[in-house]
Formats: structure tokens, sequence, C-alpha cells
């Protein structure tokens, strides 16, 4: 177990671990003793951190891990690979490293393209898959990008190689308040001290490579993640979880795989887990607890 000397080392629910994927060092957290593993993966401007309420609802029933992706959180951003495929590969290998078995897999916005690719590539690790708010390049990704038809700027910014690097850094919590506004976040679900908790992370030294490199998978993809699926398309159960941009979740899932439950989460912003974790959590026990059932 690695110390943490930072704000989210007061959350007791939670054992911080590290471990060494290919050329990164992962950083995550287990909670819970019991039941089938949840390993939940971050979006932007996100980390582990992101699930913060959601852990110990889960936890109460079932192993979870939720990881900061290599170049997020307090992972290592140091110069390597940070395409889809390498976070893709880190999956794998953290659950491997972990031991818990095959897992329910959550994820949400920019790790859909990593979890897909992993859950693909690695389906003996996969119970179900769990996407919420989040699409992949190939899949509708890229309308996201279309800022001449309601797509957003920040898109093209890190996906525009030596941009993020030169411009952003110092201006971390300007993008930070940006975002989480545009998202619907309000200072109820989102706290001053949940934002200085996102940027102490996405201030460190070349923290915008990890979602640079995942955003430039998008125009770097070429079709090969559709191809990748059209050749394994998902076989264990999905859930699609949607907050404002309904349907568009479920939408992308259906093109993945076949067995899809829906659940659509209103009045709140993109950042679903962070603003209704209760309903959140709900709706991933609700699933996964039925397709243990069976």
């Amino acid at each position: 177990m690695t110390n943490i000397t930072h704000s989210s080392a007061s959350m007791t629910a939670v054992a911080h671990h590290t471990m060494q994927s290919a050329d990164a060092t992962l950083h995550y957290v287990t909670a819970g003793s019991e039941g089938t593993p949840i390993l939940l993966v971050h979006g932007w401007p996100e980390t582990w951190w992101a699930f913060r309420s959601v852990i110990p609802l889960l936890a109460a029933t079932h192993r979870v891990v939720a990881v900061d992706l290599r170049g997020f959180g307090d992972s290592s951003a140091r110069e390597g690979d940070y395409s889809d495929a390498a976070s893709a590969e880190d999956l794998h290998r953290l659950v491997e490293h972990v031991g818990f078995g095959p897992v329910h897999l959550a994820c949400q916005d920019l790790s859909g393209g990593p979890a897909l690719r992993f859950a693909v590539t690695h389906p003996e690790d996969v119970l179900s898959f769990i996407g919420t708010e989040t699409t992949f390049p190939g899949f509708g990704m890229e309308m996201l990008a279309d800022v001449n038809n309601g797509g957003s700027w920040h898109l093209g910014f890190f996906g525009a190689p030596g941009i993020p690097e030169m411009l952003l850094p110092g201006h971390e919590r300007d993008v930070l308040d940006w975002a989480y506004t545009v998202m619907g976040a309000d200072r109820d679900t989102v706290t001053h001290e949940d934002l200085a908790e996102f940027e102490r992370t996405y201030a460190r030294p070349h923290a915008e490579r990890g979602p640079a490199g995942l955003y430039q998978a998008l125009f770097a993809d070429r079709g090969a993640l559709r191809s990748l699926v059209e050749g394994a398309p998902l076989q264990v159960p999905i859930l699609a979880i949607d907050g404002p941009n309904r349907p568009f979740t479920e939408m992308t899932l259906r093109q993945v795989g076949e067995n899809i439950t829906s659940v659509h989460i209103d009045g709140v912003g993109h950042l679903v887990a962070q603003q209704a974790p209760d309903r959140f959590a709900a709706a991933v026990l609700e699933f996964v607890d039925r397709v243990d059932a069976c």
C-alpha cells in the first residue's frame, strides 16, 4: 500500500496502491471485501476521486477498484505511450494484478474508448460493461468535436499535438472551472475542495499527457476500434447510463453489443457519478446483481 499525502487520504473507506504497467506507474484504490469486483474508470476532467461518494455505496456488497488512468491523478505522467491502446492494456494488467478475477467494468466520458478496447481484446477479464455519458472513436465521438454543430473546442485542443503542453500549464484551475460549469456541476455536489483535489493532480508537470493521448485517439483511430468491435462484438451484458445527453450513450452502446439495459438519470449534468452518486450506485448495483444472479 502506498502513502498518499493529500486530501483524499482522509477518505478512510479506501486503500491506496500503486503498480507498474509497462512504462507507467498506476495509482488505484480499493474498497470492499466481498462480492464480485467492480472496476471504476474516470473521464475528463476527473480522476478516481470522481467516485468518492459512489465507492462506499458499492463496497458494502462488492469489491471495488478505482484507477487513475496513466497521466491522470496520481498515476505517472512521465514520457511514454498515452494512446487508448496503452490505457486498455493498463486495465488488463490491473485486473491481473489485483487478482479478483473478471470485473464489472464501469467507464464514463473519455474513458469509453480504452475501456471498450480492453473489453474487446480481453473478454475473459470482463463480466459486464457499464458506460455512462460516453462514446467511442468511430461510434459517434466525432460528433462531439464538430464545433459547427454543437461540439466542443476542447476535443480538438487536446487532440492537437504539442498544443496542450504549450498552453495549459498555469491555467489548470481555469480549465477545470470552465469544464465543470459547462458540464452542469454545482457546488452542492462538486465543492471547492473537490475542485482543489482535481487541480492538485492536473497541475502536476506533464499532466496534460493523459487527456491529450486519449483525445488524440479520436483523430488517429481511423476506424481501428470499429474494426476490432466488428470482429468481436461485446458478448457480456451492457448497461447504458445517460444523463442530460440521453439517448447518446444508449445509441452508442447498441452498436457494440446486443444485450443492452438502458437507464436515464435525470436532473443532473454530465458528471453523473459525482452529481447523483446514490442514483448512479443504485443503477449499477441493480444491474450487476442481476448479471451475477444469471
